[in-house]
């Protein structure tokens, strides 16, 4: 699929690449499911099934109680995974496949400072899905299921409606036996985060979607119902968001953007963002996305540096969960030209491997707590001429009166009870050289600056008499707190 899309409204939405990785599976899952539908009695909660009892009384009109089940189980103040809680979500998508799903490769994920992955890589059926979890369960990483074939067969080919007439049609009763039986297969692992429900859905798959992921709010209110989005530019994909928000009714938006090409950066990375941050802020949910760990067509493997500057970028514009694409190189018969990954297809680590453990482990992880409570008040280009689509030029504010030097993304975070203290996160422009900037600090609101120091976790307090100046290497950020005077 291309890169760019102005709008994203169709059934006829082609593939794109995460998509097509998913696809393997899909005809057994089919069948698998429809065998489940002649004997969905089976699939009811026995005395020990932990979801007994769990389920609360379903719609027999039109199928809507389930898509605002979301909002109910909101209501309840259940802590989801990965979405709540102090730590930041750090993700993989393609991990080791069956052969190599073992307790040493989940600890190599665990030791590179991830802290949940989404199934995959041919784990498209409940014995290698259970089996992921019994690997994660031991090391202490949490675990979307992706390619369940019950789910899978709803959410690609059916549809969840309680009017019986309608072609390709599940009751809201049937679909939720088979979300019963899917979490019967994945039950008593502490590692089960969630499912992915539904990855890069057509607009004309929301309503099925929605459904979905309303049954296992509903279901196992403890749960991650996941979905990623399809990348976008524009109204048309602005809308498209907010669409799939609206009729979904999502925990969480997600969405896939992979900028580093072969002849340069995408620019249009930053009106993606730009959307994600507003619809993020519209809504009140958590904004996620993908960055690029592989090599493939019309794509370069990322440097060290590219990695992290996609992590800066993404965290400047509010970003609350980071996901890598891919972890394992996907098989040469996957077609697309993949390339190195953090883990080679025949299991060997590559240079990726030990940047993204020191990126996760010693900035990601420590700077993704602080920054996940705070809600982002502003972002703005300092200095970068011509501005990038959709980006905002940086003005001088109550806490930033100038920004001179190289060019830079300012991110402005505050508590959500804001007491005026600021969070200030500069990122460099340039994923492939240094940058210094100054910035002139309003001593009429800014009492102190104070630079966190990721190793302690603590904040120090930073000269500036008026001027911060921040030296940054390639791609990479630096994180103040600035403390009303």
């Amino acid at each position: 699929m291309p890169e760019q899309n102005s709008s994203l409204s169709s059934a006829s939405q082609p593939m794109h690449r995460r998509t097509l990785l998913q696809a393997a599976g899909l005809g057994a899952g089919v069948l698998a499911a429809g065998g489940l539908a002649a004997n969905r009695a089976a699939a009811a909660p026995g005395p020990g099934d932990p979801t007994a009892g769990a389920l609360s009384s379903v719609d027999s009109g039109d199928g809507t109680h389930a898509a605002d089940a979301a909002n109910s189980a909101a209501a309840t103040g259940v802590d989801l995974p990965l979405t709540g809680g102090p730590d930041f979500p750090i993700g993989l998508f393609w991990p080791p496949h069956p052969y190599e799903t073992t307790l040493d490769r989940y600890q190599e994920i665990k030791d590179a400072g991830f802290t949940f992955l989404i199934t995959g890589n041919y784990q498209f059926d409940p014995q290698s899905g259970g089996y992921a979890l019994q690997m994660a369960d031991q090391v202490g990483l949490k675990v979307l299921i992706s390619g369940d074939p019950r789910m899978q067969a709803i959410a690609q080919y059916l549809s969840v409606n309680d009017d019986r007439s309608v072609p390709s049609s599940l009751t809201t009763a049937d679909a939720t036996s088979w979300v019963r039986a899917a979490l019967t297969s994945y039950a008593n692992h502490p590692s089960l985060a969630g499912f992915n429900v539904f990855d890069e859905p057509a607009q004309s798959r929301f309503p099925t979607v929605g459904a979905l992921t309303g049954i296992v709010r509903d279901v196992a209110p403890g749960l991650l119902p996941y979905s990623n989005l399809v990348p976008g530019n524009g109204p048309g994909y602005a809308a498209f968001v907010q669409a799939y928000i609206d009729t979904v009714k999502p925990p969480l938006i997600s969405f896939d953007r992979y900028p580093i090409l072969t002849d340069g950066i995408d620019l249009n990375y930053f009106d993606n963002w730009a959307i994600y941050r507003e619809a993020s802020l519209k809504s009140g949910l958590p904004a996620w996305t993908f960055i690029q760990s592989v090599g493939y067509n019309n794509h370069r493997v990322p440097t060290a540096s590219q990695l992290a500057w996609q992590t800066n970028i993404s965290l400047a514009y509010g970003c609350k969960g980071i996901q890598y694409f891919t972890y394992w190189t996907p098989d040469p018969a996957r077609g697309e030209g993949f390339t190195k990954a953090l883990i080679t297809a025949d299991g060997k680590q590559t240079p990726l491997y030990g940047a993204a453990r020191r990126l996760n482990r010693t900035w990601l992880q420590p700077v993704g707590r602080q920054l996940k409570p705070l809600h982002s008040e502003s972002v703005q280009h300092a200095n970068d001429d011509p501005l990038p689509p959709s980006a905002v030029a940086f003005t001088p504010g109550d806490r930033l009166t100038s920004a001179a030097g190289d060019a830079v993304v300012i991110g402005l975070f505050r508590n959500t009870q804001d007491d005026g203290t600021r969070y200030l996160l500069v990122t460099n422009r340039n994923p492939d050289a240094p940058a210094s900037v100054r910035l002139g600090v309003n001593q009429a609101h800014v009492g102190s600056v104070a630079t966190f120091e990721p190793a302690t976790g603590r904040y120090r307090g930073a000269a500036q008499h008026g001027t911060l100046k921040v030296h940054l290497k390639a791609g990479a950020a630096a994180l103040y707190r600035l403390s009303p005077r």
